[in-house]
């Protein structure tokens, strides 16, 4: 449980920037693992699920920082 509540506080302290350059390159990982799942099965395919979590946790995050929350 540790480790989520340390994960969600490092998000907590990115800048706006910061998590926007942060949600460009988990997409671009997104895109080329849901790729390579598409030419030949993944050895682990939730990574795609983690990967997708992941990047609507940083939206969120930069969601809240926009409005101020």
């Amino acid at each position: 449980m540790a480790k989520k509540q340390d994960y969600n506080n490092s998000i907590k302290d990115l800048n706006i920037e910061d998590l926007k350059v942060r949600i460009q390159e988990d997409q671009l990982r997104l895109k080329k693992l849901e790729f390579a799942h598409a030419i030949s099965p993944l050895e682990n395919p939730v990574s795609i699920r983690g990967l997708r979590r992941e990047i609507a946790r940083l939206k969120t995050q930069l969601r809240k920082k926009e409005l101020g929350i």
